[in-house]
């Protein structure tokens, strides 16, 4: 059973860092940077985000449904079950919106200098707050599975 609780721990480790250390300081980072007025802070941040952190990030979000299945499997627990589903249904949104905000950065980095438009940032900051609330909704349902 120690190997199920050492998975259990590697299956909620990224989603922890997908959420407080990915999504929220990401959103945080980019506001101060357009906030700033420096257009070259602006641009090195997005395209960094865009280059680098986006793909960890991705990586960590398909190592979830991977350890879940897993974990799952080494409970016993048939994949059925409605949190089960209701779960792997707000995770498909979630990628869905993930993929929309990676084009909402890239329209934004291409604008270069110029600034960003306020529709394109209310849409940039509305993608980036229904991923939190997604990982947030997809966390309480594997906190209040049943036992």
């Amino acid at each position: 059973m120690e190997h199920y609780q050492l998975l259990k721990i590697a299956h909620s480790l990224p989603a922890i860092l997908l959420l407080l250390l990915g999504v929220l300081a990401h959103v945080l980072m980019l506001w101060k940077a357009a906030r700033s007025g420096d257009a070259a802070l602006l641009q090195r941040k997005l395209r960094r985000t865009r280059l680098i952190s986006l793909p960890l990030l991705g990586l960590l979000a398909l190592s979830l449904p991977v350890s879940g299945w897993w974990l799952a499997n080494l409970a016993g627990l048939p994949l059925s079950q409605t949190w089960l589903l209701a779960s792997s249904l707000l995770f498909a949104v979630l990628a869905l919106f993930g993929l929309l905000l990676a084009g909402r950065l890239g329209a934004w980095q291409a604008l270069g200098d110029a600034p960003a438009p306020t529709r394109l940032l209310r849409f940039t900051g509305a993608y980036a707050g229904l991923l939190v609330i997604l990982l947030l909704a997809i966390m309480a349902l594997m906190g209040a599975k049943p036992a």
